[in-house]
């Protein structure tokens, strides 16, 4: 990446001793601003004994109590009379949003302009830094509705200068590939995979259109089902992680972690499990806290909000492309995981184990995952079901070889179990569209646990 390839040079490639006093500044400013500001927090100050001029420092966020997205949730209508979260007056307020609902019922939140500002800011930097320019054109894959991703890439856009298609879905006509002839495209893996492969059964060449890199957000995913979709657009494929509460981080064109913008969230990592915050390179929830410049204003910011979504921190020193704000691993969904025999088993695990290279002649992808009960004492069943290209032509004894071999070999823990007959894989093929999930509305739920006794 060539030198001075940034969105705000200074804040970026700003040294870590001057980045850590601009933080504390932050923290200071933005806990006394809550305390001030938010009826919510004015009463959790209270009831766990806080003092707010004490926080001066991201340190001392460590000692303070947790929230999470049921807090926010049992602090807003019905639960309460008014929106106990929101931080400034109602006319400062640009936009109302809310998250999906997915994980129960959607969390309120409140933009002024200054927040959308914020927030596009965190996306132009991720932008750039994957080698975005004037000269792109955006295909946004993304809803343009209550979420905030969607709007938020598109203020990021205009303000890097470059230019923005707005399809809101990877349905579109491929038309608009060949006419408008977008750079780039923003989209979860397995809609840009289900979109490549639709492009080819209609006959567009990749002479036909101009794409030269894809952003895969929304979803976490496997390394092996980004090289896989790398190689389908023949393009890289940056990794986007970003959220209604403010998170926004990004890779660079160095693949070496997601940045995050500390200037504007700080994040640290705790493990629920051990009830403490843990060092860098160890995994835990992401918890993080708004940051506001001095001076700033907010219609919602959150202290020490768990996101239930795991992450590592990889590393504060200073990336090959010059930018020294942390960088994290791809953040995995908590409520994507499940435990069995004391082992963690995430939904990427599974995904990482379809994605090897010999399955892809014969798979579309996609894929789920159930965990049940077994027929003995002790027993665990995880039924994997695959879709076919051909369910006729798939070499399943192949599929699973590779796919068990690699699902094992990175869970020893399971795969001792399965040795011992403890646990049972049982491998389900469909042909297109025979999977469970394609029956169900919404963003697919691709591990479920239907045991009794989960």
């Amino acid at each position: 990446m060539p030198a001075g390839f940034y969105f705000s040079p200074e804040i970026e490639t700003m040294e870590r001793g001057d980045l850590d006093a601009l933080i504390d500044e932050r923290v200071h400013y933005t806990v006394q601003y809550a305390a001030e500001h938010s009826p919510f927090y004015r009463r959790w100050f209270r009831e766990n004994r806080i003092e707010p001029t004490e926080i001066r420092v991201h340190e001392d966020l460590l000692s303070l109590p947790l929230i999470a997205g049921k807090t926010i949730r049992e602090h807003q209508p019905p639960q309460t009379p008014e929106f106990e979260f929101l931080s400034t007056d109602w006319s400062s307020i640009f936009s109302i949003q809310e998250t999906s609902g997915t994980s129960g019922t959607p969390k309120g939140f409140f933009l002024t302009w200054d927040d959308w500002k914020r927030y596009a800011e965190k996306y132009a930097r991720s932008f750039v830094s994957q080698g975005f320019s004037a000269k792109d054109r955006i295909v946004v894959c993304a809803s343009y509705g209550m979420n905030v991703g969607a709007n938020t890439m598109t203020i990021a856009a205009q303000r890097i200068g470059m230019g923005i298609i707005p399809v809101g879905k990877c349905s579109f006509d491929s038309r608009i590939m060949r006419i408008y002839r977008p750079t780039a495209i923003v989209g979860s893996v397995f809609k840009l995979i289900r979109l490549g492969r639709r492009l080819k059964a209609e006959g567009v060449k990749p002479e036909d259109i101009a794409i030269d890199k894809l952003v895969a957000g929304g979803e976490s995913f496997a390394d092996e089902s980004r090289k896989y979709l790398a190689e389908q657009w023949g393009c890289p494929v940056y990794n986007t992680y970003g959220s209604t509460e403010g998170t926004m981080c990004g890779e660079c064109t160095e693949l070496a972690g997601l940045h995050v913008p500390e200037d504007l969230v700080h994040l640290d990592v705790y493990d629920p499990r051990l009830q403490g915050f843990v060092r860098d390179g160890d995994c835990g929830r992401a918890v993080l806290t708004t940051l506001l410049p001095v001076g700033g204003r907010s219609g919602m910011l959150l202290l020490n909000y768990d996101t239930e979504d795991t992450t590592v921190v990889l590393s504060r020193e200073r990336c090959s492309c010059g930018r020294t704000h942390m960088r994290i691993h791809n953040p995995q969904r908590e409520a994507e995981t499940a435990w069995i025999f004391g082992n963690s088993l995430n939904r990427v695990d599974i995904e990482a184990a379809i994605f090897q290279p010999e399955n892809m002649d014969y798979l579309t992808g996609e894929y789920e995952a159930f965990i049940y009960d077994g027929e003995g004492p002790g027993e665990v069943v995880l039924r994997i079901s695959v879709e076919c290209l051909d369910p006729d032509q798939c070499d399943r004894k192949l599929v699973e070889d590779h796919l068990i071999g690699r699902f094992l070999k990175h869970k020893p823990g399971l795969s001792d179990q399965y040795h011992d007959g403890n646990l049972k894989i049982p491998l389900n093929f469909t042909g297109p569209e025979g999977l469970e999930l394609h029956t169900l509305k919404g963003r697919p739920k691709r591990l479920v646990d239907r045991r009794e006794r989960a």
